[in-house]
């Protein structure tokens, strides 16, 4: 397995995507960000492009990966297909959210054809990997547990978590925020008992154990944040938060870029007025 840094927007440890040792390769990140990845590549198409979600920071450079080799087959979960095939609906919601530089951050929005889509789920198993559905971040969300390795590919579902810091964050962006489908999911990777855990933001992690309980604490701190405080609030503790664990501004300045409080709060406070709770109207 090698993990290979996708730089995005020039910035180290924001991304990574997963090669396996068969030239699959998990979460190509960013379409903005291909021209490295490709460079890693050593420009030969990749065998298999497995993605756990859809979102852009993920699965951005999918189409255009595909577009440049078109007999790439992409693996993906039913309900993160539609916008594969279609991502002016993502891409617009995206543009709402960054106005001024979607082009630097994101790239370019390329379909990816029907004829190249397999469908995964729970109980699928592809190239050496069991697949486990896995929502709460998102609900397309998927893992994949290599049988051979022990490696638990996760994408956000254990968090950020950003090397030097040791610190776990919870990326919590709208629409499909379910703190109780995301606790089943880290209860159900942590049933895996993994060798090590992959997250996108960024790199693979050893000690399980600890990595799981923190992004469950994390979880349930932040949103109880969400429930209780404004925007203004929630970001401000946010911001006093990590002041107070990390020290170091590389890594600081990596975490806040996966990491944005204005979206964990949004996701949040969505999920909140779902269950109906005051403080959040609809």
């Amino acid at each position: 397995m090698r993990e290979i840094d996708v730089r995005h927007m020039g910035r180290e440890r924001v991304i990574c995507c997963y090669e396996l040792g068969d030239g699959v390769i998990i979460d190509p990140g960013p379409q903005s960000s291909e021209d490295t990845l490709i460079e890693a590549l050593g420009g030969e198409a990749p065998r298999a492009i497995v993605l756990t979600h859809i979102h852009l920071d993920h699965a951005g450079a999918t189409g255009s990966l595909v577009r440049r080799w078109p007999d790439t087959p992409v693996y993906v979960h039913e309900r993160g297909a539609p916008h594969l095939l279609d991502p002016s609906k993502l891409w617009a919601s995206a543009s709402q959210l960054w106005p001024d530089d979607m082009d630097e951050r994101w790239g370019e929005a390329v379909p990816v054809p029907e004829e190249n889509i397999t469908l995964v789920g729970e109980g699928d198993s592809i190239f050496g990997m069991r697949v486990a559905y896995t929502p709460g971040h998102a609900s397309h969300h998927v893992s994949y547990l290599h049988e051979d390795s022990g490696y638990a590919f996760v994408g956000d579902v254990a968090g950020v978590r950003v090397p030097p810091v040791n610190h776990t964050l919870m990326p919590t962006p709208p629409p499909d925020i379910d703190v109780e489908a995301w606790m089943d999911s880290l209860a159900l990777v942590e049933s895996w008992a993994p060798r090590a855990i992959a997250v996108t933001h960024f790199g693979a992690k050893d000690d399980v154990t600890a990595t799981l309980e923190e992004a469950r604490s994390e979880l349930r701190k932040w949103a109880g944040v969400a429930r209780d405080t404004s925007e203004e609030e929630f970001e401000a503790r946010f911001h006093e938060d990590l002041a107070s664990r990390i020290d170091n501004e590389a890594a600081l300045a990596s975490i806040t870029q996966a990491s944005d409080p204005r979206l964990e709060y949004a996701g949040l406070a969505r999920y909140w007025r779902k269950l109906g709770d005051e403080r959040h109207p609809r």
